[in-house]
């Protein structure tokens, strides 16, 4: 029978343990929102200089540029990424001995990054996304945020815990790149199901909800990532056309990473060299900017657009159309970045669509495009990445809109069950 004095040091070791992690996962979080908010302020500048844009948008720059600009920037910023990657590739004395993908070094790793390649890739991703690839930019946020965990937790903690750390600032860096501390901490959860134990959850909310302090005090205030108008419960017709947009979403998650796939593909049969092949992605982005500006980007200004005035069910599906396109030329040519915003663009043009579509019948509501446009970012984003609570609980987040939440639950799960039996792998296992 064991001591209450031996009880007391367990006790003790343990409180002092938990105490140490909680600091650990402050710093992280904290410093997490610091590279996010350094990476947004480069890209501002970076704007700045090459399309003399101060707004923060890119569509808004791409409108502003003449013709022969907004052709040549996107094609001219995919040459001077891929060819600082092809240089840094040439002159590297030897091959890295970890990875630049924080899913590969929680999942399968030891929790260590390559930091050179890293920077170097987050280097390419900002020129890339500054010029106007329709490539998401938090992706390079998120891989920052992890570097730094993975820097800081190989300096400050042993080798087993260097895992975690990691996780904790993915998930710190995706809470301060979208708002949403809950959804950051559930998307290592379920993507990486099984890697982490549920211990391993307490740091990596923590450090989430560090992150979403820090963002909101360096961004001088609490909003949410897009402004949309306050949205009732849905009532019980709402709630099938939801399921019945999950049930769509789930048919078309894997055609979206089917068509990933094929268009690279499709580059990689080009057989050119890495500059060249990313001035191509970033050419076909210029020229189809040329009839809708609205492909420069991520998709982030489109999407607001979409939940707050939407246009004409035409011209969603002409834009939605040729952003498809913008995004498998930047995606397929190898352009670092994410396409986890992108996805939501798609998700939220499909949604917009059929619920213009729908508001035709007076008694399914007024606001039927919004709902459906945001079911659409939620379904589609849980299709390709069969994470079905994240994806539900990131719009949430991203929007206020939180009385959506059964509903979405329910429609993100029909549409990730659906898309794992018609393509087992998700956008994470795929590249």
């Amino acid at each position: 029978m064991t001591s209450p004095r031996i009880k007391r040091v367990i006790h003790l070791k343990n409180y002092r343990l938990m105490l140490r992690r909680l600091l650990i996962a402050i710093v992280l979080g904290i410093a997490a929102a610091t590279v996010v908010w350094l990476f947004h302020q480069s890209m501002i500048l970076l704007e700045w200089l090459l399309l003399d844009s101060r707004e923060g948008s890119l569509v808004q720059a791409a409108v502003n540029l003449p013709p022969w600009r907004r052709f040549l920037t996107p094609a001219l910023g995919g040459l001077v990424a891929g060819t600082v990657l092809w240089l840094f590739q040439k002159y590297q004395h030897q091959r890295p001995a970890a990875p630049t993908d924080y899913m590969e070094a929680i999942d399968a790793g030891d929790g260590r990054l390559d930091v050179q390649a890293s920077l170097i890739k987050s280097l390419a991703s900002l020129i890339v996304v500054a010029s106007g690839s329709a490539i998401g930019r938090e992706g390079a946020m998120v891989l920052l945020a992890a570097l730094f965990a993975s820097v800081f937790a190989r300096m400050f903690t042993p080798e087993k815990e260097w895992r975690i750390w990691v996780a904790c600032g993915a998930a710190a860096g995706m809470a301060s790149a979208y708002h949403a501390p809950l959804a950051g901490s559930l998307f290592i959860a379920e993507i990486l199901f099984g890697t982490l134990m549920l211990a391993s959850l307490g740091p990596v909310v923590i450090a989430a909800v560090s992150a979403l302090l820090m963002t909101n005090l360096l961004h001088g205030g609490q909003s949410p990532l897009y402004e949309a108008l306050p949205l009732s419960p849905p009532f019980p017709v709402q709630y099938l056309l939801m399921a019945l947009l999950g049930i769509v979403a789930g048919v078309c998650g894997p055609v979206f990473l089917a068509l990933l796939r094929f268009s690279s593909q499709g580059f990689r049969h080009l057989r050119l060299s890495p500059p060249l092949q990313l001035a191509l992605g970033g050419a076909v982005v210029g020229a189809l900017s040329l009839l809708f500006p609205q492909v420069w980007g991520n998709g982030y200004s489109v999407v607001q657009s979409l939940i707050s005035a939407p246009p004409a069910a035409l011209l969603i599906l002409a834009i939605l159309i040729c952003k498809l396109l913008a995004i498998l030329a930047s995606s397929g040519s190898g352009a670092p970045g994410g396409v986890f915003t992108p996805t939501l663009f798609i998700g939220a043009a499909l949604g917009s669509l059929l619920g213009q579509v729908l508001s035709q019948w007076p008694y399914l509501g007024e606001h039927t495009p919004l709902l459906m446009a945001l079911t659409g970012m939620s379904t589609l984003l849980a299709a390709t990445t069969h994470a079905p609570i994240m994806s539900a609980l990131m719009v949430c987040e991203m929007t206020g809109e939180y009385t959506l939440l059964p509903g979405l639950l329910l429609s993100c799960v029909l549409a990730t069950t659906l898309s794992r039996w018609l393509r087992a792998g998700s956008v994470y296992q795929q590249r």
